[in-house]
């Protein structure tokens, strides 16, 4: 069966070996009913996104060419980054999933779509498709977890260094499609080794990469300034493509950290995933270790309908703009084995992820048992663990243990209802 990372309460405990299975034959089934049904439909919703984003593009390029005027500037930015959320989330995201291959459309197709972001299609549906996909929510296998950067579960050992990940995560999060680029190549690893040890291929991606970066650099921050100069608007039109691509980083950042890890969604061991997982095992990994934001049809469309991530990742290759029909079968299939279907508004599940990158920066516990009273022994403690070396953050990290210990058990006895005296009525 599936393990989670160790915790408290297992979620799954009191399913057995044949609910699992169950549940894997019941979702197949929601799959082959969208499968039977998606047609004509299906493909005018993506065709006219396609138009839609394209037409967008264009027209906010065109007013941009007048961006010294502050309101086209305004207008003209806002358009283009729109523009580049739908083209990243909608279409390229969708259509690199092959959602659209059954179509045989060369112009919508996964093999074909080359996107507008730094990182090359190929070594996306590499990292994406292939690992993150199969690898879902597995501690120290899945780099979409964290991106390789975090510590995401509590069982990974606290160093000093995890004191800034909110800061590296604010700054990935700028300037996300590089480093969605560099670890598609799993840079900082390849970088570590000896040429003839990096895993094969990695110059020739690397080389691709760099390509496609110059490329995209030249479009955005090159050849549109250069248009719009003779309209003396070449530094505007420069500033509004920066701008767009940080908001465009911003924005798919921010979903995609809603996705795997806010409080609440699950992670996995490595160790602990059988060889063998079963189609059952596979589907419980996704429905446990993903989580969805609740909104408007227009911020699922904003969203690449990942909005939808646990049907997402339940049926990745399925039409995106069918997420949103499926989710109330899911939801009561959820509801059935009595499973958390996790779900909240944007804002919330923000919150809710950057509280986790936060409180993981964090030795365990400390957080959570700190408080105004204890504020200045807390934050000398803080200081010991990070500069006195491995043997006092051992120790340090067993007083952080006993003081959450200590602090359940009290919340325990408080919540406990309170045992009233049993009084036998007595006959007058």
């Amino acid at each position: 069966m599936t393990s989670i990372t160790n915790k408290d309460v297992n979620p799954v405990a009191h399913l057995s070996p044949e609910d699992i299975e169950q549940i894997g034959l019941e979702l197949d089934a929601i799959r082959q009913d969208v499968i039977e049904q998606r047609g004509e439909r299906d493909a005018k919703y993506i065709r006219r996104v396609v138009k839609v984003q394209r037409n967008l593009e264009l027209g906010s390029r065109a007013i941009l060419l007048g961006s010294a005027l502050p309101p086209l500037w305004v207008l003209g930015t806002a358009g283009l980054s729109v523009a580049k959320i739908l083209e990243n989330m909608e279409i390229g995201h969708n259509v690199m999933h092959g959602q659209w291959d059954w179509m045989r459309d060369p112009k919508i197709h996964s093999s074909a779509w080359e996107w507008d972001n730094a990182s090359t299609s190929d070594g996306w549906k590499h990292s994406h498709n292939e690992l993150h996909h199969t690898y879902t929510n597995i501690v120290g296998k899945d780099n979409d977890l964290g991106f390789g950067i975090m510590r995401v579960d509590e069982d990974q050992r606290w160093y000093p260094l995890y004191l800034a990940q909110p800061a590296w995560n604010f700054i990935n999060a700028c300037f996300f499609e590089y480093g969605i680029a560099a670890y598609d190549l799993e840079l900082g690893r390849n970088l570590k080794l000896p040429k003839d040890r990096r895993s094969p291929g990695f110059a020739e991606r690397a080389k691709a990469t760099v390509k496609k970066i110059r490329k995209q650099a030249t479009k955005d921050y090159v050849v549109n300034p250069l248009i719009a100069l003779p309209f003396g608007s070449a530094l505007p039109a420069l500033a509004a493509n920066f701008t767009a691509n940080l908001v465009r980083n911003v924005w798919s950042h921010s979903v995609i950290m809603c996705g795997h890890f806010p409080e609440g969604v699950e992670t996995f061991e490595l160790n602990k995933i059988p060889e063998n997982e079963t189609r059952g095992e596979w589907y419980l990994r996704q429905m446990l270790g993903s989580a969805n934001i609740s909104g408007s049809k227009a911020m699922h469309i904003m969203t690449g309908n990942l909005s939808h991530q646990i049907e997402h990742h339940l049926f990745p290759d399925l039409p995106s703009s069918r997420y949103a029909e499926i989710a109330p079968r899911v939801k009561a299939l959820f509801a059935k084995y009595d499973l958390n279907y996790h779900e909240a508004p944007l804002p919330q599940q923000v919150g809710s992820a950057w509280h986790k990158v936060v409180r993981l920066s964090l030795p365990n516990h400390w957080l959570e048992t700190t408080n105004r009273s204890n504020l200045v022994d807390q934050t000398k403690l803080l200081y010991a663990m990070t500069t006195k070396g491995p043997k006092m953050r051992r120790l340090a990290q067993r007083r952080l243990d006993q003081m959450a210990r200590k602090q359940a058990e009290a919340k325990a006895a408080q919540d406990a209802p309170a045992t009233q005296p049993v009084v036998e009525a007595v006959p007058a």
